[in-house]
């Protein structure tokens, strides 16, 4: 339930309409806004009675909200948020983000040519994953703490913030130390006591949509991570399991534009993932910001030909030069519209 107030409601108005919510064995969240404050009503497991809260002084309405994730939802929150990552900015209103850089953290010297070229063709963001979730333990599983330091080297010395995956609890302390950005990758979008400790931290947060999740679920799980405290989060469309083997997963764009429209959340599309494929990546990448995506997770080798993880979806310094050139482009024309 969201109560919206009276612009001229009072403080005391506020805090007696939420001492009424709490005596209801419920949470009051209140979310101040430009024109006038809100109270989102929380933990509850079913409709609530509303009379007794539209009888007090400086409530103008009382709105029912029977989705599953209310602080995501633009119901409670109807103004876009911005996330700041170390002072590069993602959502409405801002310049298109770029996330760059390879899938896995190999070598000190892969990751300092990785920072050198995706800050040369105006990448904003640094990736590189130090803990790998892979489908077969024999894979390469990553170089751990030692990678987060090459990461968070090589980020440091060309001034891009870092961005990297997170897969258990315990490894949250080392990760916050050396990134920026936390990422919650797509196997652990519903692990949920993961959610839960990411929501109590003041540290960004990217959230993957799980390879089989609906937006709902997505969003659900989104919902996790602002309940604990920490609204400074975006999210990620990598792609969804469907039948079709052509690619590795299938991108669904539809969601930007859907999610837009339902959350306040920004939301930037891993084309990379999403495709499996080196030649569709740039395309789905253009497709993507067309569709209004913030931003765009690209994973980029110096070696693609060497990489031990991913090296068939990944750029080559080439190649990501020329997509950034095209994007920039395309970025024009779409603010050029919008005007």
């Amino acid at each position: 339930m969201l109560i919206v107030m009276h612009h001229h409601a009072t403080d005391d108005q506020i805090l007696a309409v939420k001492k009424t919510v709490e005596a209801m064995g419920l949470r009051a969240e209140p979310i101040p806004g430009s024109m006038r404050t809100a109270i989102g009503v929380l933990d509850n497991q079913g409709y609530v009675e509303d009379a007794a809260i539209r009888e007090l002084a400086g409530v103008r309405e009382v709105i029912h909200v029977s989705k599953p994730y209310k602080l995501v939802s633009r119901d409670f929150h109807p103004q876009p948020t911005i996330v700041d990552i170390a002072g590069v900015k993602i959502g409405d209103g801002e310049k298109t983000v770029m996330m760059a850089g390879p899938c896995s953290i190999e070598t000190e010297e892969q990751m300092h040519a990785a920072a050198h070229q995706v800050k040369a063709a105006g990448g904003q963001i640094l990736r590189g994953g130090a803990f790998k979730p892979r489908t077969g333990p024999h894979s390469f599983q990553g170089l751990g703490i030692d990678g987060l330091k090459f990461l968070s080297d090589a980020g440091r010395a060309v001034g891009l913030p870092v961005v990297t995956e997170v897969m258990r609890i315990e490894q949250l302390g080392p990760v916050c130390e050396h990134a920026d950005m936390l990422q919650i990758g797509a196997r652990n979008m519903q692990n949920f006591d993961l959610l839960k400790e990411v929501g109590k931290l003041d540290h960004p947060v990217l959230l993957k949509r799980g390879m089989s999740a609906t937006i709902e679920e997505f969003l659900a799980a989104a919902e996790y991570i602002l309940a604990e405290g920490n609204s400074r989060l975006v999210l990620c469309e990598r792609g969804i399991r469907t039948f079709e083997k052509a690619t590795r997963n299938t991108l669904d764009l539809s969601v930007v534009p859907l999610i837009r429209s339902m959350s306040h959340l920004p939301i930037i599309v891993d084309p990379s993932h999403a495709t499996g494929k080196r030649s569709l990546v740039p395309v789905m990448a253009r497709s993507a910001l067309v569709a209004g995506a913030h931003g765009l997770m690209v994973e980029m080798h110096p070696e693609p030909e060497k990489a031990l993880c991913d090296g068939a979806q990944s750029l080559d310094p080439g190649g990501f030069e020329k997509l950034m050139i095209e994007l920039g482009r395309i970025e024009e024309f779409l603010t050029e519209l919008d005007a």
